[in-house]
């Protein structure tokens, strides 16, 4: 996917603020902890980075939530396969 640094940029930062609030609703974590955690799951990736973004190939819904039921919760929980409306509106 080739964009420009402003739209990586927008990108990143809505997928940190939907990370972080996943790990505070559904994780406990606290502010501070919700997004020290989106940082380490979105690190910032230069524009010569060969797989820049390729995080983004799975929103931050599926990411936050593989981190704290693991990798086969869409199964153990299926309530959670989908996020709710809330989360949606993080936009």
């Amino acid at each position: 996917m080739t964009w420009s640094e402003a739209e990586y940029l927008e990108c990143l930062q809505g997928e940190r603020r939907g990370y972080a609030w996943v790990m505070r609703r559904y994780g406990g974590l606290t502010l501070p902890e919700s997004w020290a955690a989106a940082l380490r799951c979105y690190p910032y990736e230069p524009a010569d980075e060969p797989f820049r973004g390729l995080v983004f190939h799975d929103e931050a819904w599926h990411w936050a939530m593989s981190a704290i039921h693991g990798s086969r919760y869409v199964m153990e929980h299926p309530e959670l396969a989908y996020p709710p409306a809330e989360y949606l509106a993080l936009g």
